[in-house]
């Protein structure tokens, strides 16, 4: 395709979608728009030139080489490639720009509309200092620590840490992907901690400023997502569970999150739905908590769409993605909060090209690839047999979705599904989520955000 001269829309009434995104998500908004009879058009690094989901698009162009910093990153190029190709909106997707407040005034100042919270929302919520103390005001429960960044004065730090009760954790205010934390356990560890803590949170995202919370030991990671208008109204759209996860890093998501009271699920909830009316939140969103002993201690906001929105989407029948670029164009939500209901169990797991034992990227061309199918089982993905994984991006190639009537019953289908699923050409984790789904402490439900690394570190004693 080509890096300039694309087609200019004569059809002024038609509201055109531009995709600053790439691969999975890319092609989930690529749907989306189609099912909402919009335009939609894309921005493609030189990695993914000839990408097969580009050519579902009605116009792509080339935004720059393949280093994300020189294309998905750069405001400037996507701004213009939105502007050449016509757009009227553009959908950031996750990761790269959804939650950079400066791309979101960029898009507004080229006259476009971002599908997504305006940069003032963005800033509130998706720093995480700033939201805790939104979330404080709005009487969502938050993890035991001062909604301030930590002062320079050491022994300030100190008298921080020590009302807090160790341990504590620091984390880079700016920060995300489990990068820029510190556990700290003992006073004598205080002083190194926040020094390392500091640099990695100035080398990786530019900002040294950290914050302290309590280190809870064996909390779950629970979301609630949520949707608002622009005409003051806001749902939630039920809860999730991502507590299975390495380093951070989420493998397995499920809805609803199971051992749970409902009726606790339902207050956090509603008080997240009311913050953002308060706030005056437009667009999807996802509210992140830690929960431990009966207790909800909320985390941060994600200012976007969510990797794992496809189990919220399952057991409540809605397209998330669709509804968020129709309140994005001033429509308003099409239903109320009494009219959302949960239905069955859905889980998902990420299908990534790495070393099931190693972790280790696994980049190249896939040579063959069948999709797994069946009551039940949905993939999302955008790759097809002979389509290449590059070695600039997130290994993620494949969502493999299963619903079912009750968790059990989502359990098999998924397990039957990555039976079938058969990918060659690069290295996937598959096999690993097989051996998750059948793991003892998973298949009970409730599992904390460290089982899977002391699983692992148990499987490595084993095979020793």
């Amino acid at each position: 395709m080509p890096c300039e001269g694309a087609r200019v829309n004569d059809q002024q009434s038609i509201q055109t979608v531009f995709v600053a995104n790439r691969g999975e998500i890319a092609l989930r908004i690529i749907r989306a728009c189609r099912r909402l009879g919009l335009r939609v058009v894309c921005g493609f690094s030189e990695a993914d030139r000839g990408a097969p989901y580009l050519d579902l698009a009605d116009d792509a162009i080339c935004i720059g080489p393949a280093a994300a910093s020189k294309s998905y990153l750069n405001i400037p190029a996507v701004i213009q490639a939105a502007q050449i190709l016509n757009a009227d909106l553009v959908h950031p997707g996750y990761g790269f720009l959804s939650e950079n407040a400066a791309f979101a005034e960029a898009v507004a100042n080229a006259g476009m509309v971002l599908i997504g919270p305006k940069a003032d929302v963005m800033r509130r919520m998706g720093g995480k200092v700033r939201a805790k103390a939104a979330m404080i005001a709005a009487g969502v429960p938050c993890v035991p620590g001062p909604d301030s960044t930590l002062p320079d004065d050491l022994e300030a730090v100190k008298a921080i840490a020590d009302d807090i009760g160790y341990p504590v954790i620091l984390k880079a205010a700016g920060g995300g992907g489990g990068r820029g934390m510190r556990i700290v356990r003992t006073p004598d560890d205080l002083a190194e901690a926040a020094m390392l803590t500091a640099q990695e949170a100035t080398r990786f995202f530019g900002n040294p400023d950290i914050y302290m919370e309590k280190f809870l030991e064996r909390p779950r990671h629970v979301e609630i997502q949520i949707i608002a208008d622009s005409h003051g109204h806001a749902i939630w759209l039920g809860d999730r569970d991502c507590s299975m996860q390495r380093r951070h890093q989420k493998l397995i998501e499920e809805a609803p999150a199971p051992e749970i009271d409902r009726s606790l699920i339902a207050e956090v909830g509603e008080r997240c739905a009311a913050s953002c009316r308060e706030i005056g939140y437009v667009g999807a969103g996802t509210f992140e908590f830690l929960y431990e002993d009966g207790q909800f201690y909320f985390i941060e906001m994600n200012t976007r769409i969510q990797v794992e929105h496809p189990v919220t989407e399952l057991v409540t029948g809605l397209d998330i993605v669709a509804m968020q670029i129709d309140v994005a164009r001033g429509g308003r939500l099409p239903v109320t909060q009494d009219q959302i209901t949960t239905t069955g169990h859905a889980i998902e797991c990420r299908i990534n090209a790495e070393d099931p034992e190693t972790f280790a990227p696994s980049p190249g061309r896939i040579t063959s690839m069948h999709l797994p199918g069946g009551p039940g089982i949905r993939v999302d993905t955008h790759m097809v047999a002979g389509a290449e994984v590059p070695a600039h991006y997130d290994s993620m190639i494949a969502k493999v979705i299963a619903f079912g009537a009750t968790r059990t019953e989502a359990l098999s289908r998924a397990q039957t599904a990555l039976a079938e699923l058969r990918i060659a050409g690069v290295k996937s984790n598959a096999a690993l989520h097989d051996q998750l789904l059948s793991e003892p402490g998973f298949v009970a439900g409730g599992v904390s955000i460290h089982h899977f690394e002391q699983w692992l570190a148990a499987r490595e004693t084993a095979n020793a």
